[in-house]
């Protein structure tokens, strides 16, 4: 027998059509068994489960001064003849802070009571917030920095001492504290 007598067989004219359709049916149920047989693939899920995440943020506020040990000299270089205060300055020191809490200020107080020279203290530039007035160090705090919630910033620290030639020699030895306190 001859493929067109095969093809006569069941009535119908074997076309190429018809031989393409035989074929495509062939192939189709050749892909279906083999998927039927392949293994399961490894990322099918079996199961799941869930769990929560909480992540808090605590007050965080954090001070720092760049810059070495602050040494202040008056020496005859800094007078005027006939004068009685002797004045020295330094602004070669930074405060730099970070606060995530609002209505914040820095304040600022030396640990020496009786201090020989007068301190004062004034922040110059700052990035963010509002400069206090100069003041007069002491052991009571004062405003340095006003406004500065919720920010980090900087600034420059500019110390003025200054003696009365009246008062004599000596040596002050301060311990400045910069604090970030509820505004």
């Amino acid at each position: 027998m001859t493929s067109g007598t095969r093809a006569r067989l069941d009535g119908r004219q074997a076309t190429p059509a018809r031989r393409f359709a035989g074929s495509l049916l062939a192939a189709t149920a050749l892909v279906v068994a083999a998927l039927a047989c392949a293994p399961v693939a490894s990322s099918q899920v079996f199961g799941s489960d869930t769990h929560t995440i909480s992540v808090q943020v605590s007050p965080i506020t954090v001070v720092a001064i760049q810059g070495t040990a602050v040494a202040m000299s008056i020496t005859d270089a800094n007078l005027t003849a006939g004068v009685d205060a002797m004045t020295v300055h330094d602004q070669t020191s930074r405060l730099l802070w970070g606060t995530n809490s609002s209505a914040r200020k820095i304040t600022a107080q030396t640990s020496l009571p009786a201090p020989l020279v007068e301190l004062r203290l004034v922040a110059l530039s700052p990035t963010r917030g509002n400069p206090g007035p100069e003041m007069l160090l002491g052991t009571t705090p004062q405003n340095l920095m006003l406004n500065i919630g919720r920010s980090q910033g900087s600034c420059t620290l500019r110390y003025t001492g200054t003696a009365l030639a009246s008062n004599g020699i000596g040596t002050d030895n301060h311990t400045i504290t910069f604090t970030v306190t509820t505004q």
